[in-house]
């Protein structure tokens, strides 16, 4: 449909700007590996400094765990009893919920999903 529209002068600018591509002596597919490299450290960073930093948070969270399971046992049974009304029921839990919260949450939801997208794309 295209080469039908063309009139004398597009077939004359075309022709005038075919040409060989010029020798760069591999400029232009190192300069595409370099990107393409930074493009995968970029993607591998945050994963691997998730990683990282979970191992690391390994240890000192296995004792604040411990120490949390001590101090609870030191309370007193009778200071951390309350009556089961004091308890949220799922009913006030679920209904009580605005709907501008929701549309709050579900708009952060796809947010995050856009960005995280748009991470792995680029």
């Amino acid at each position: 449909m295209v080469e039908k529209l063309k009139d004398a002068e597009d077939r004359m600018l075309e022709s005038m700007f075919q040409a060989r591509p010029i020798a760069d002596d591999g400029f232009s597919r190192r300069v595409v590996t370099r990107i393409r490299r930074r493009l995968w450290v970029r993607r591998l960073a945050l994963p691997i400094a998730m990683l990282i930093g979970g191992a690391i948070a390994i240890k000192p969270l296995s004792q604040l765990v411990v120490a949390g399971s001590k101090l609870l046992t030191a309370v007193p049974d009778g200071l951390l009893e309350m009556p089961v009304s004091w308890l949220p029921q799922m009913e006030a839990a679920v209904f009580g919920m605005s709907l501008t919260q929701m549309a709050v949450l579900a708009g952060m939801t796809f947010a995050a999903g856009v960005l995280g997208t748009r991470l792995l794309v680029e």
